[in-house]
Parts: structure tokens; C-alpha cells; sequence
């Protein structure tokens, strides 16, 4: 939440020649009300639901770079989809999270207690993040074209 993925999804894309697609906004279009608002009226497991068919779609339909939402590795069959993939894990530290978000803004899973929650998640996601990733790319202090170019090394795709 907060790391850049879609800011540094499109200048992959524009880097690469390809398209930008983000699973977030997918599912907001499809379900026709924002992420925050499926939370509170569907619930979580709705969401992820929701959430595994849309990205399972956009990995059979889209050739370009996509952008997951944080929480799409939970699932083990996402997992297993990805693995035929370079997938990028962009990470932050949670002071970082609280300069580009506030942690304040309508983030559902950080309602109570952000920081904490923040960290919680954290250290749930961040082995499933490492396990489909090929390539860990720190964004803290970073601006956007710089994690771009960190990416584009990382996978070795500005190669000629």
C-alpha cells in the first residue's frame, strides 16, 4: 500500500513499449464502486474473491506490466500463476508508508491502529511477496523514475 506500484507500473510500461493495466482499478471498474467500499459492504472475503478471478484474467489477457493489489499473493493459486512471471516486489518500510500515505486515508485493512496493522501485514505478506518474486526493489526515499530504472536493471530488461 503506498509503494509506487502503479506510478512505477506505467513508467515501466512507457520504458518497455508495452501497456499498464492495475488489478485494483479492474476490479473498482467491474464492481463499479471503490475498493474501500467493497470492503465495508461485501466484506474481505468477497473482495479476494473478487480479486483471484481479476487477476487470474488479467494474467491470461494482458501483455504488458500489471499491478497487483498488496494482498493478491495471499492466494496460493495466484501464487502459482505468477511464478511464470518476472514479478517485482517493490518494498517500504512503514515510516515510508506513513510519509506517502498518512496511513489515514481510506485503507480498510489500516482502520484501527495503522502503524501496527501496517507491520502486521507486513510481516504476514513480505515471504509471499519474496516467493514470487524475482527481483526485491526498495522504493523508501526513492522518487518514482529512479525505482523505474532500479526495476529495469533488476530483470535485466534495458538490456541490449
Amino acid at each position: 500500500m503506498g509503494v509506487g506500484k502503479s506510478t512505477v507500473g506505467a513508467l515501466l510500461a512507457t520504458a518497455l513499449g508495452r501497456t499498464f493495466r492495475d488489478t485494483d482499478e479492474d476490479i473498482e471498474a467491474a464492481e463499479g464502486r471503490p475498493i474501500p467500499d467493497i470492503f465495508v459492504d461485501s466484506g474481505e472475503a468477497y473482495f479476494r474473491a473478487v480479486e483471484k478471478e481479476t487477476v487470474r484474467r488479467a494474467l491470461a489477457e494482458h501483455d504488458g506490466v500489471l499491478a497487483l493489489g498488496g494482498g493478491a499473493v495471499l492466494d496460493a493459486g495466484t501464487r502459482e500463476l505468477l511464478a511464470t512471471h518476472p514479478v517485482v516486489y517493490l518494498s517500504m518500510d512503514v515510516e515510508e508508508a506513513v510519509k506517502r500515505t498518512g496511513l489515514n486515508v481510506a485503507r480498510p485493512l489500516l482502520a484501527i491502529n495503522p502503524r501496527r496493522q501496517w507491520r502486521e501485514l507486513m510481516e504476514q505478506r513480505r515471504p509471499l511477496y519474496t516467493e514470487v518474486a524475482r527481483a526485491v526493489v526498495a522504493t523508501d526515499g526513492r522518487p518514482p523514475e529512479e525505482v523505474a530504472q532500479a526495476v529495469l536493471d533488476a530483470l535485466e530488461l534495458n538490456k541490449a
